[in-house]
């Protein structure tokens, strides 16, 4: 007879999925630098979305008339300026498309990084407080 041998995929406990594991350690004097997984599943959805914007942007932005993934970037780039209106450009008119671009950035980050967290034991960088921490600093330092 022979023995099955079955393979888990599910790791031992729940908070396994938010261990910080280092990829690339790096030593800078005695500083501690390193590309970690949160690094990676950043760099990795960047250049997602990227690679989708630009595939449908490369010929001269676009067919006249869009094919679904081209009405996906343009709904997301159009979705984002109606609340951006709504909520500062009655107040500051001359001021709404200055924070378009930190607003559009911060949403497309939120939008491909929070709703795959939804399937269990699917890792997400935003469940890390320094990630939320280093990103409302970074708001912080925009707007002074």
């Amino acid at each position: 007879m022979k023995s099955k041998v079955f393979l888990t995929i599910t790791p031992n406990s729940p908070l396994e999925q938010f261990a910080i594991l280092p990829l690339i350690p790096m030593n800078i004097g005695n500083l501690y630098f390193s590309f970690t997984n949160p690094s990676l599943f950043m760099l990795l959805s960047l250049n997602s979305v990227l690679l989708l914007v630009h595939l449908v942007t490369k010929n001269e932005g676009g067919n006249s008339v869009p094919n679904a993934w081209q009405s996906l970037v343009e709904l997301i780039y159009d979705f984002v300026p109606n609340p951006v209106n709504e909520q500062i450009g009655k107040l500051f008119e001359n001021v709404k498309q200055k924070f378009f671009l930190c607003i559009f950035v911060t949403f497309t980050f939120l939008l491909f990084h929070n709703p795959p967290g939804m399937i269990p034991y699917n890792f997400r960088v935003t469940s890390h407080f320094l990630i939320t921490l280093g990103l409302s600093f970074l708001f912080l330092l925009a707007l002074l």
